[in-house]
């Protein structure tokens, strides 16, 4: 029964009768005798026993989580500076959001947290988590986050316990920051998932040289401080907001899309407002001070006695770092530019470049080329002296409105033998038709309905990481005008018409008619 209760760690979760009779399975397969079994009330107060503390019957994930537990006695990771250790992790928002034109989806959450100080430096809400967020989670951590519109005086890092004079004195970026440290990473823990073992994050982390640090697989205890977080971002946050889902479909109500939902950036906003004025001052359980443990510090509080003893360094990002944080690909540049999934861009400063080898052999001679996956309109090309040289796509003329790989991808499957400039011209228009909004709806849907409704599906997510574009007006609507054989409102009289005769050379010009 102890080797049954084993084998269902993995699999899903069965009941107590499938148990007992895999347990009469195995000592089949050993040659026992099944007549000397017990009766079965005796082999359900054997499993009871057995199966206590494993989740045997109960939650799959918890029993898995229990299974791969450390047996011996947990281990205490002693930190005492901000941003020794770090920990980064996603999950998906319990939140139904309004992407655009009315097209209702779910967001991922990836957030990053700070041991010492359990200060939660950045969080973004993406509709897919990629690689370039986690970029961009960096830069955000070690970036002041700025007062912003709307947000009360409250929230200044210079009327916070945070010693704000002190700190302004070394980082003027903090002269309109809100009251939320600056924590620059030593150490970054992570699971393996593919978002940030990714060569992109990798190379980020070495560029602000940055320890990587991934867990053991299935362990997720080894970065509890983050799974905690993300918990306790969906109990404290989550269902305060409309369209709020529930862990699961057995907590989800009726019809939460028809709630009236944020869009994306206005639930982004939020996201960073509740960081600073509920987060960074609510007294965390795990900062107690040490000789009296009954007094709880908030994140602010803990960073401020800490950054006495361990000092501040402020790391400013350029426009150029941010470049360096974005996913990198090799490729050649020819004489009409460089090609990237069959889009060309080309500027004037990459003469010296055109048909040349980059020198770096482990690359075959290509160029290293950074680009932003949510936006397709430009790349940058390292040229020799390592400084950024800005291309701009071809036909950015023909779709000004910036999208992203999602929306590319999306038009390239529908047409897989047309050119880059049909592929333009497509795009726009997909964005332009999910703009405009649905049709009519009809008794039955078609597969055209649905097709339509998966363009607007794919422009909505591509539009919620990019600017908002004007669209052109519709054109005037023809079916109020009158026909041409209809009178008009108001009858004018019309003048005696006298045609013109035909020119005769030949005719005397002072003969009178």
């Amino acid at each position: 029964m102890r080797q049954a209760i084993k084998e269902g760690v993995e699999t899903s979760t069965r009941n107590g009768a499938y148990l007992i009779w895999r347990t009469g399975e195995i000592l089949r397969e050993d040659g026992g005798d099944l007549a000397e079994l017990p009766s079965r009330r005796t082999l359900y107060r054997l499993l009871d026993r057995l199966a206590v503390g494993t989740h045997t019957t109960g939650s799959a994930v918890t029993r898995r989580s229990k299974a791969h537990g450390a047996a011996a006695p947990f281990g205490e990771l002693t930190v005492s500076a901000p941003g020794e250790v770090m920990q980064i992790d996603s999950t998906p928002l319990d939140v139904m959001v309004r992407l655009d034109d009315g097209v209702v989806g779910k967001v991922e959450l990836t957030g990053m947290i700070d041991v010492a100080s359990r200060t939660l430096t950045a969080a973004v809400l993406r509709p897919t988590t990629k690689s370039v967020d986690a970029s961009v989670l960096l830069a955000r951590t070690v970036t002041p986050e700025l007062m912003r519109p709307g947000w009360i005086d409250a929230l200044k890092m210079s009327r916070s316990v945070l010693p704000h004079r002190r700190l302004l004195t070394i980082d003027e970026r903090l002269d309109h920051a809100a009251a939320k440290p600056v924590i620059v990473p030593e150490m970054i823990v992570c699971d393996h998932g593919k978002v940030f073992v990714s060569h992109n994050f990798r190379a980020s982390c070495r560029f602000l040289e940055i320890d990587f640090q991934p867990t053991h697989k299935g362990s997720p205890f080894e970065k509890g401080h983050i799974e905690k977080m993300l918990g306790s971002v969906a109990t404290m946050f989550a269902q305060f907001l409309p369209g709020y889902t529930g862990r699961n479909t057995d907590h989800r109500g009726r019809h939460p899309e028809e709630e009236n939902l944020w869009s994306l950036p206005e639930l982004q906003d939020l996201l960073d407002e509740w960081i600073v004025a509920k987060w960074q001052n609510r007294p965390h359980e795990g900062l107690r001070d040490p000789d009296h443990p009954g007094r709880l510090f908030t994140p602010n509080q803990k960073y401020a006695a800490l950054v006495e003893a361990c000092g501040y360094v402020p790391v400013a990002l350029s426009g150029q770092d941010y470049i360096e944080l974005l996913p990198a690909a090799w490729r050649a540049v020819n004489s009409y530019g460089i090609r990237i999934n069959n889009r060309t861009y080309d500027a004037p400063e990459l003469g010296p470049m055109r048909r040349r080898d980059s020198g770096i052999t482990a690359k075959r001679g290509l160029w290293e080329v950074h680009r932003d996956p949510y936006d397709v309109s430009r790349v940058w090309v390292r040229n020799h002296r390592g400084e950024w040289v800005q291309a701009t796509w071809k036909y950015l003329n023909r779709a000004p409105v910036p999208f992203g790989d999602l929306a590319w991808d999306h038009v390239s499957h529908q047409l897989p033998k047309a050119t880059e400039e049909e592929l333009a011209e497509a795009v726009a228009a997909l964005l332009t038709r999910a703009h405009t909004g649905p049709a009519r709806p009809t008794a039955k849907k078609s597969r055209k309905a649905a097709t339509a409704k998966k363009d607007r599906r794919v422009a909505a997510r591509t539009k919620a990481t990019t600017p908002t574009a004007a669209t052109t007006p519709p054109p005037p609507s023809t079916q109020n005008e009158p026909a041409p054989h209809e009178p008009a409102e108001e009858d004018e009289t019309m003048a005696e018409v006298i045609p013109l005769g035909l020119f005769d050379p030949l005719e005397d010009p002072w003969k009178r008619s």
